[in-house]
């Protein structure tokens, strides 16, 4: 009997078919995670500029780079959530996208070296809000639309 015959004993998913993760949802837990580790690594250069540099105000730099680290956790919770194809993660997921939109409009009025960064976290934000919302990814997800039965 063939290895495609004979059912699976270990629980691992097969590589192809309905349980397969698809894609889509890879990258958009992908593009989540980057932005959560993005925001960690942030708050960690304003925390440690704060406490070791020489700011205008520590208190405000320290404050920042500990509530950027904090809203790390968003994109990151999402992002795990996503990989585990748990329906709850699309919500975390939408709202840093929706969050991280304002922010790159603000970076792109800059006159500085922000303007690429701004243009990389709109291009980011977009990207992973079509792949959230993408069908497939809904279904993969478990979420069915308003009127649909279950199953």
């Amino acid at each position: 009997m063939s290895s495609e015959q004979t059912p699976r004993t270990d629980g691992a998913a097969p590589a192809e078919g309905a349980d397969a993760r698809p894609a889509r949802l890879t990258a958009a837990a992908a593009l989540a995670g980057l932005e959560g580790l993005a925001l960690v690594a942030g708050g960690a250069w304003m925390l440690v500029g704060g406490l070791t540099g020489h700011p205008d105000d520590r208190t405000q730099a320290v404050t920042g780079g500990v509530t950027l680290i904090v809203l790390a956790l968003l994109p990151l919770i999402a992002a795990r959530g996503l990989l585990a194809r748990r329906g709850w993660s699309r919500g975390p997921a939408v709202i840093t996208q929706i969050m991280a939109l304002p922010v790159a409009y603000n970076l792109l009025q800059a006159d500085s070296v922000a303007i690429p960064a701004g243009i990389v976290l709109a291009v980011v934000a977009v990207a992973a809000l079509v792949l959230i919302v993408n069908p497939e990814t809904t279904r993969a997800l478990g979420i069915r639309g308003p009127g649909r039965p279950k199953g």
